[in-house]
């Protein structure tokens, strides 16, 4: 059989739209590899620095930094709860109902207070949906504020400080001794590893019986689970 008499293996119409395809995915692809990495990593897209504008012009430089009230006043869940509840206007009112009644700041509070209905706040620091996140479990492990909230006793407005996306999460699950410290002081902004006879005091130890790697003896001390554990995708999305 000659060449000229050979049947021709013929293609589908649709064959021809291949190249198309190919090219249009892979440029898409390829837009979207330089978004993730060149937008992914910014600050403006993980929200850091985001700072709403709330009901109340609450400082907290001033009520946990300047007038030294504890966390724990107003969240009082942070160590219970999966969530660190906001206050309820009771809260504020033990002090407002006599400090500054009239100011025109605190008009929200006194109308929550009247009516029943919440201070709409605006969430700042917010997971999404698909991570499961337990405030409770941070703190009990022996996590600061200030690990993942930054200086909040500094800030007159509320903002968030960290990028809290999965590489910074990551990043501490996978050495987390370096962040720990003893579970009563989580909450004291001022605390620091270096007062020796503090931290004794809190490890209920001698400063002579201190550990020489604190993250690590606070690791065993509170069974904080193996690195392992803490970056298996089920820890955090589950």
């Amino acid at each position: 059989m000659s060449d000229s008499e050979k049947p021709y293996l013929h293609f589908p119409k649709w064959a021809n739209k291949v190249p198309i395809i190919v090219a249009t995915v892979g440029g898409l692809l390829t837009v979207y590899v330089i978004i993730l990495l060149g937008y992914g990593a910014n600050a403006r897209t993980l929200n850091v620095g985001y700072a709403p504008v709330q009901p109340v012009p609450f400082s907290h430089e001033l009520h946990a930094g300047l007038l030294g009230i504890n966390c724990e006043y107003c969240h009082t869940d942070v160590k219970r709860a999966a969530y660190a509840a906001l206050p309820p206007t009771q809260t504020c009112m033990n002090c407002h109902a006599e400090i500054a009644p009239k100011s025109k700041k605190l008009a929200w509070i006194h109308k929550s207070y009247a009516t029943g209905l919440p201070v709409p706040w605006i969430k700042v620091n917010d997971e999404p949906d698909y991570v499961y996140f337990n405030h409770a479990a941070h703190v009990n492990a022996g996590i600061s504020c200030l690990t993942c909230h930054g200086h909040i006793n500094e800030m007159t407005r509320v903002y968030q400080a960290k990028p809290m996306n999965m590489a910074w999460c990551l990043a501490c699950h996978r050495d987390p001794a370096p962040h720990l410290r003893p579970r009563n002081e989580v909450t004291n902004l001022q605390w620091t590893p270096n007062n020796k006879a503090q931290l004794a005091h809190d490890l209920n130890l001698t400063v002579a019986t201190l550990p020489k790697n604190l993250g690590k003896y606070l690791m065993k001390r509170y069974k904080i689970p193996s690195t392992k554990l803490l970056t298996d995708c089920e820890t955090c999305h589950r």
